[in-house]
């Protein structure tokens, strides 16, 4: 019998490190038209997200949203979208992908209160559905459909 790993790379897939941070979370990196950043890998995030600091490390165009942004002990923030981005993590590429911008500050302050690093984003749930995500927790790598 096929290894996962073996079995989803000959199914199409690629295979991404994820890197478990002190706070328990999935470090990845991603580039976001052509720019790298650090992102946390979020199944429960419904969308992937930017903080307002990084709109112009990642060039992005942000409109004003009326979704209010909740999580990780924050509610009813306001964020911005901004659309038709270019995603590439690993081999795996999106273009046209939405992003949420909102004030990540809340989360990298527990971050950093953890000695993890600071991040750039979350990548979401979005994204993981349209690249047919598998994760294999024990080795620690995020599969995506090429």
């Amino acid at each position: 019998m096929d290894t996962l790993q073996e079995y989803l790379l000959n199914k199409g897939y690629t295979k991404i490190k994820l890197h478990l941070t002190k706070t328990n979370h999935f470090e990845i990196i991603a580039k976001i038209n052509g720019k790298k950043g650090l992102f946390i890998l979020d199944t429960g995030a419904s969308s992937s997200c930017v903080g307002f600091e990084a709109i112009d490390t990642f060039n992005l165009k942000a409109k004003d949203s009326d979704i209010k942004a909740a999580g990780a002990g924050a509610t009813d923030m306001l964020t911005q979208i901004s659309k038709k981005n270019k995603l590439k993590i690993g081999k795996w590429k999106k273009d046209k992908v939405a992003l949420i911008l909102f004030n990540l500050t809340h989360v990298n302050a527990a971050l950093t209160n953890h000695n993890s690093k600071p991040v750039d984003g979350i990548i979401g749930a979005d994204v993981l559905k349209k690249g047919k995500a598998v994760i294999d927790y024990e080795k620690k790598y995020l599969y995506l459909k090429l």
